[in-house]
């Protein structure tokens, strides 16, 4: 019987991209740039103006330096309340992202490692989480914590925060791809505990993923207005974002050169933690990219 000898395949070769095509890609990429950073520019700008000349002169270019005495005044307005709801503003974002990078963890991991009955309606359930927007639990979280009489406390603020439904996904996907069965199976014959090769072992490999949900979350828990706007009504709870709105609402009480000044100092915080943490945060992005 004559043996069959198969044909090799021919491969494509692969398209070399022209520099039209070039040209046309850094040009979008610059003008989505240009789109996303205007309004910062416009920020920053206005920001160090002399105060009262925010909406005068070119809106586009430096007008005289004032940046430290618009400092001083938003300071002096409200005997400091604004620098109060700062102080809230990353303490509710530090702890939520810390506690929800460890709960997300914790979760996607058992989902990607442990053999049990349901783990896949339990992972299809965490996908369709995702899909749900978080404004539309506002309403229910405000009703229920209001009949636990928790409306009017930090924990009404911090409870919601802990649930990432995207971070238990990302560090299911990290946790199935990075951390080999064998490392598991080593750790388990040298007699380590279960939680023990998770947390020296599992932690060690996951990180770029833990720290773009922890970079996720901070953001996603500063930028919420709707939700803290609803369950706090005392101004001493408030974060910067809740506070903001309320003084742009009184044109009156409070010049509006201070909402533009203390926009542009809100926004430090997660310029900071984009620079200290951006180099985890690609890597974050990529490792799951090839299998």
């Amino acid at each position: 019987m004559n043996a069959v000898i198969a044909k090799p395949r021919r491969l494509r070769p692969r398209r070399e991209t022209t520099p039209l095509s070039r040209t046309v890609v850094t040009l979008l990429l610059a003008l989505s740039t240009l789109y996303f950073l205007f309004p910062l520019w416009w920020l920053l700008v206005s920001a160090t103006k002399p105060f009262g000349k925010q909406f005068s002169g070119d809106g586009l270019w430096f007008d005289g330096f004032g940046l430290f005495d618009n400092l001083a005044r938003l300071t002096a307005q409200g005997d400091g309340i604004f620098w109060r709801w700062m102080l809230n503003s990353i303490v509710y974002c530090g702890v939520g992202a810390m506690v929800g990078t460890v709960l997300s963890a914790l979760a996607g991991y058992t989902i990607a490692k442990y053999e049990f009955r349901g783990r896949g309606a339990l992972f299809g359930s965490v996908l369709a989480a995702v899909l749900v927007p978080k404004v539309l639990f506002t309403l229910p979280l405000y009703l229920m914590f209001s009949g636990i009489h928790l409306i009017n406390t930090p924990i009404a603020v911090l409870l919601p925060s802990v649930v990432s439904p995207f971070g238990v996904y990302l560090s299911r996907v990290f946790a199935a791809q990075s951390v080999p069965d064998e490392v598991i199976e080593a750790g388990r014959l040298d007699g380590a505990g279960e939680f023990r090769i998770f947390r020296t072992l599992a932690v060690r490999m996951m990180l770029p993923a833990l720290v773009t949900i922890f970079l996720f979350q901070f953001v996603e828990i500063w930028n919420n207005y709707l939700l803290p706007a609803m369950v706090l009504g005392d101004d001493h709870l408030q974060p910067v974002t809740v506070g903001l709105v309320g003084w742009n609402a009184s044109h009156v009480a409070v010049p509006p050169p201070l909402v533009i000044i203390g926009s542009l100092v809100s926004i430090v915080p997660l310029l900071a933690a984009f620079l200290a943490l951006q180099r985890f945060w690609r890597a974050g992005m990529t490792a799951g990219a090839f299998k």
